[in-house]
C-alpha cells in the first residue's frame, strides 16, 4: 500500500514539473506562411525552398514542419527571424512528432523539428524561416525545349523564381510577374481559395542579359517615375501587414482592431499610425509578438511629433493624430513582429441605416477581416469575401486583396431574429 502511494505521489510530481504543453498537447497552430521556390539547373530536378512561418501555438518549444512525400530534403538550415540566429533541428519519424509537440502529425511523413529559441508567448508568435533544397523530379522536370514546374502549392503566400536566362512562357495561376535583384523572372501570388493552387508554370531560355541600370541622376523626369514603379511592382503575397476589424454596437460608431506589422530597418525603433482624417483613437496598446513584451504607446498630436523630431513617413496636420509605438531600435540582419490594438470611432465610415449595419472603408494591406457585431449576419458585401463563423457565433469576413492598391469594402448587415 505505501508503495503505492509513494508511486502516486511521484507520478504527480513528475505531472507538476512537467512543462503545461506536454501535460496537456495542443495541436500545433501556425501564420503567417510565405514560401519561395527558387528553381535550380533544369536538369537536377532541384528546387530551394524559403519558406517563412509563424507557429502560433502558446508555451511550444518546438516546431514541426512536413517534408513532403515524393521529395528527396537536403541542405537545411532554420534561422530564428527575430535575432537572424540558426536553430538547432533535426528530423524525426511521425510518431515521434506526436509525442513531442504536434499531437495531430501525420505518421507516414517525417518532419523537420525545430527547437525555437524561446518557447512561444501566449497570444505571440516564433517566426521561423526554414531554408532547404527539394529534389522532386514529378515536380520540376524538362519537357523538349521546356522546363515545367507542376506542383499543388497549400500555402496560401508563395513565390517562384525562374533560372537565370529563362523566360516565362505560361502560368495558369492569376500572378504577379516581376524580377529579381539580379534579373532572374519571379512568379509570385497568394491563393485565396480553400483549396491548394494547381500551379503550373512553363519556362524557356532566351531571356536576354540583364544589366543593372545606374542611379538617374538627381532631379531627372525618370526619378519620380522610377519610384512609383517599384511600388507598384512589390511583391504583394509577401507583404507582411495583416489587420482585424471588430466593429462594435453600430450605434456607437466604434470599433476595436488589431493590425500586424513586421519591422526588419536597422535603426528603426519607432511605428507611427496616423489616424485618418475624420476618425478619432483611443486605448491604444501595442505587443511584441516574438516575446510576449507590453510597449510604450502615445497619442500625440502632428505638431507634437514635429517639436520631437520625429519623421512619421508621411506629411502631417499639426492637428492630426499619431499613435506611436516605442521599441527597441533594430539590428541589422534581426526584425520585430508588432500588434497594434486600437479603438477607433468614425461616423462616416461605420453607421445604422435604417436597421442595417453600415461598414464603408477602403483596405489597403493585403490581408484584412472584419468581425461583425454579435447578433448581426451579412446581406450585402461589395468585395468577394471568405465568410466563416467564429466560435462565439460572430460573422468573419476575410478579405484578400493581391493588387498593389485599394479595394473600398462596403457591408451591409441585418440582426439575426431570434
Amino acid at each position: 500500500m505505501m508503495r503505492d502511494m509513494r508511486f502516486a505521489v511521484s507520478a504527480l510530481v513528475l505531472f507538476l514539473a512537467a512543462p503545461s504543453w506536454a501535460q496537456t498537447p495542443q495541436r500545433q497552430t501556425q501564420e503567417d506562411d510565405y514560401t519561395r521556390y527558387e528553381l535550380l539547373g533544369p536538369d537536377t530536378a532541384q528546387f530551394r525552398i524559403l519558406y517563412e512561418v509563424s507557429g502560433t501555438t502558446a508555451g511550444a518549444p518546438f516546431f514541426f514542419n512536413a517534408i513532403r512525400r515524393g521529395s528527396i530534403a537536403t541542405d537545411e538550415r532554420v534561422a530564428d527571424m527575430m535575432t537572424g540566429q540558426p536553430l538547432k533541428w533535426e528530423i524525426v519519424s511521425g510518431a515521434q512528432a506526436r509525442k513531442e509537440g504536434h499531437p495531430t502529425a501525420d505518421l507516414e511523413t517525417e518532419w523537420l523539428k525545430v527547437h525555437l529559441a524561446r518557447p512561444i508567448p501566449k497570444g505571440g508568435e516564433a517566426r521561423v524561416l526554414i531554408d532547404k533544397t527539394y529534389k522532386d523530379p514529378k515536380s520540376y522536370f524538362r519537357d523538349g525545349d521546356t522546363i515545367v514546374f507542376d506542383r499543388s502549392l497549400g500555402i496560401r503566400r508563395n513565390a517562384v523564381v525562374l533560372p537565370a536566362g529563362y523566360r516565362l512562357i505560361s502560368c495558369n495561376v492569376p500572378s504577379q510577374v516581376m524580377s529579381t535583384a539580379d534579373g532572374r523572372v519571379m512568379i509570385t501570388f497568394q491563393n485565396p481559395g480553400p483549396a491548394a493552387a494547381p500551379l503550373v508554370i512553363r519556362a524557356r531560355l532566351g531571356l536576354a542579359p540583364f544589366t543593372p541600370k545606374a542611379a538617374t541622376t538627381r532631379g531627372a523626369p525618370a526619378t519620380v517615375t522610377m519610384a512609383s514603379q517599384a511600388a507598384r511592382l512589390s511583391d504583394r503575397a509577401h507583404q507582411d501587414r495583416e489587420i482585424v476589424y471588430f466593429p462594435n454596437d453600430p450605434s456607437t460608431h466604434s470599433f476595436n482592431l488589431y493590425h500586424d506589422y513586421t519591422e526588419s530597418r536597422p535603426g528603426v525603433g519607432h511605428y507611427f499610425n496616423v489616424v485618418r482624417a475624420g476618425s478619432t483613437v483611443s486605448n491604444p496598446s501595442a505587443v511584441w509578438l516574438d516575446t510576449g513584451e507590453t510597449l510604450k504607446v502615445e497619442t500625440i498630436s502632428g505638431a507634437e511629433l514635429k517639436k520631437r523630431g520625429l519623421d512619421a513617413g508621411e506629411p502631417v496636420a499639426d492637428t492630426t493624430q499619431i499613435v506611436v509605438i516605442s521599441f527597441p531600435p533594430i539590428k541589422n540582419g534581426q526584425s520585430a513582429r508588432l500588434r497594434i490594438t486600437e479603438t477607433y470611432t468614425d461616423p462616416n465610415r461605420y453607421l445604422l441605416d435604417g436597421d442595417e449595419l453600415v461598414w464603408d472603408r477602403a483596405f489597403g494591406r493585403p490581408r484584412n477581416s472584419v468581425v461583425l457585431p454579435a447578433g448581426w449576419t451579412v446581406v450585402a458585401s461589395s468585395i468577394p469575401a471568405v465568410i466563416t463563423q467564429d466560435p462565439d457565433g460572430r460573422q468573419h469576413l476575410a478579405y484578400e486583396n493581391n493588387r498593389n492598391d485599394e479595394i473600398q469594402v462596403l457591408i451591409r448587415a441585418r440582426r439575426v431574429k431570434e
